[in-house]
C-alpha cells in the first residue's frame, strides 16, 4: 500500500481557486465518475460548506457567517490524483470526512481527508488502501468509496471489489485501521449507499442488474449481515437514504426505466404495502437523473420529507416534499432554478430552514433558501 501523509509528503496548503476555474462541471462531464449529492454540510458552528471535486482538487466554499447570505471560496484544496468523485460522511462531532479515489501509474487507494471546523484548512489526505495490497492489477478494478461514520466517532468506507461484491474497512477509537473484510455479493453496479441511523445502526446498499443488495446490523458495533435482496431494477449510482422513523432508514433511488424516483424501508407497512404491490412505490412522477437529495424536517409543525434531483426533461432541479413516510400521498415535483449539472444537495442552514444548492451549467454555486411564511417554499436563487 502506497503511504502518503505528513510525514512522507506535504500536501500543498489550501488556496484561492486558479482564475477561471468553473469547474464542477468538468466533473459532471467525465461519464466515468457518477455525481453525489451530500455535498453541502452544516458544520458545528453552523455554517454551510460545500465541495465540488473537480481534477486534482476539490473546491470548498463556506457560509461566512450563520444563515449567509455572503459565501467566502472557493478556496482549492489540492488532491493529486485523487478522481473527482467525493463520499462525504460526517459524525456527531460536526468533523467532516472527504473520501475518494486516487489512481497513480502504480497504485490505486481509497483515500481522505479530515476537516474539523468550518472554513479551515482541510488536513492531509490519508490512505486507506484497498482490499488488494499486494495486487495492483486488482485494486484497479475496485470501485468508487462510500463512507460512513458511526455513532463512535469512526470512519467506515466501503467499495466494490474486483469480483463484483462488497468489502469494508473500519478506523477504530485509538486511530487505526480494521482489516478489510468481504461482504460477499456480486454484480455490484455504480457507487454504493452507506447510512447510519441516529442510534448508530448502519445499512449499506448496492445495485445490481435486477435487485438491490443489502446488508445491515443487527446491534451497534456487530459485523455486517447479509439482509433480504430487493428485486427491483434501479439506475447506478442513484441511491441515497434518510432516517424516517427511530431505527428506520428510507432508500430512495432512481427507476431503471423511467426515473422515476422510488421508495422503500424494511420492515414497515408502507413496505409490506409496496411489495405486495409489486415493488417500491414511486414518490410523484417524471423522471430525474443522477442521485437522490433527501432530507426530513417540520414543515408547518408536521414531520416532512423533501427530496430534490436533476429533472431528465429539463436539466433544471426539481423539488417534492411529503408528510413523512407517506409516498401514496403522490408528492407533486416542483421544477426550479436553471439548468445544472451533476445532482442537488439539500440540508439545513444555522437557522433551521431548508436550503437546496446546484451547480450552474456554467459551474457556479447556486443556492436558494426556504422563504418565511406557511409551506416549503424557497426565496429567488443566488450565484455564489
Amino acid at each position: 500500500m502506497a503511504v502518503w501523509s505528513a510525514r512522507k509528503a506535504k500536501r500543498p496548503a489550501d488556496e484561492p481557486a486558479p482564475r477561471g476555474v468553473a469547474l464542477p462541471v468538468a466533473a459532471a462531464a467525465d461519464p466515468s465518475v457518477p455525481p453525489t449529492t451530500g455535498w453541502l454540510v452544516r458544520g458545528k458552528d453552523g455554517r454551510l460548506t460545500a465541495y465540488a471535486p473537480v481534477s486534482g482538487g476539490v473546491l470548498r466554499w463556506t457560509e461566512t457567517r450563520v444563515g449567509g447570505p455572503e459565501w467566502s471560496g472557493p478556496v482549492h484544496i489540492p488532491a493529486p490524483g485523487v478522481l473527482p468523485y467525493l463520499s462525504i460522511a460526517q459524525g456527531a462531532d460536526g468533523y467532516v470526512h472527504l473520501v475518494g479515489l486516487r489512481r497513480t501509474s502504480t497504485a490505486t487507494e481509497v483515500v481522505y481527508a479530515l476537516q474539523y471546523q468550518s472554513g479551515l484548512a482541510v488536513r492531509d489526505w490519508v490512505p486507506v488502501g484497498s482490499p488488494y495490497a499486494d495486487r495492483p492489477d486488482l485494486a484497479a478494478q475496485i470501485g468508487l468509496p462510500s463512507a460512513v461514520v458511526d455513532s463512535t466517532g469512526s470512519l467506515h468506507v466501503f467499495v466494490r471489489n474486483a469480483g463484483g461484491g462488497i468489502s469494508g474497512r473500519a478506523q477504530v477509537a485509538s486511530g487505526k485501521w480494521n482489516r478489510w473484510a468481504d461482504l460477499k455479493g456480486s454484480g455490484v453496479l455504480g457507487a454504493i449507499s452507506a447510512s447510519v441511523t441516529a442510534e448508530g445502526l448502519m445499512e449499506v446498499v448496492a445495485v445490481t442488474e435486477d435487485r438491490l443488495l443489502r446488508w445491515e446490523q443487527t446491534e451497534v458495533g456487530v459485523k455486517f449481515v447479509r439482509a433480504a435482496d430487493l428485486e427491483t431494477r434501479a439506475e447506478p449510482s442513484s441511491l441515497c437514504a434518510e432516517q424516517t422513523a427511530p431505527g428506520r432508514l428510507t432508500h430512495f433511488w432512481l427507476d431503471a426505466q423511467d426515473g422515476t424516483v422510488r421508495a422503500w424501508r424494511p420492515s414497515s407497512a408502507a413496505a409490506a404495502a409496496a411489495s405486495a404491490a409489486g415493488g417500491p412505490g414511486a414518490v410523484g412522477g417524471g423522471g430525474g437523473t443522477g442521485p437522490v437529495a433527501a432530507l426530513r424536517t417540520p414543515v408547518d409543525g408536521r414531520d416532512c420529507t423533501v427530496l430534490a434531483r436533476r429533472d431528465a426533461a429539463t436539466g433544471r432541479p426539481a423539488l417534492a416534499v411529503y408528510a413523512t413516510e407517506e409516498e401514496s400521498a403522490a408528492a407533486e415535483w416542483a421544477v426550479t432554478g436553471e439548468r445544472c449539472v451533476g445532482a442537488p444537495a439539500l440540508a439545513l442552514d444555522g437557522r433551521g430552514r431548508v436550503v437546496l444548492a446546484v451547480f450552474g451549467a456554467d459551474g457556479t454555486l447556486r443556492v436558494a433558501r426556504q422563504r418565511s411564511g406557511p409551506g416549503l417554499a424557497l426565496e429567488a436563487w443566488a450565484r455564489v
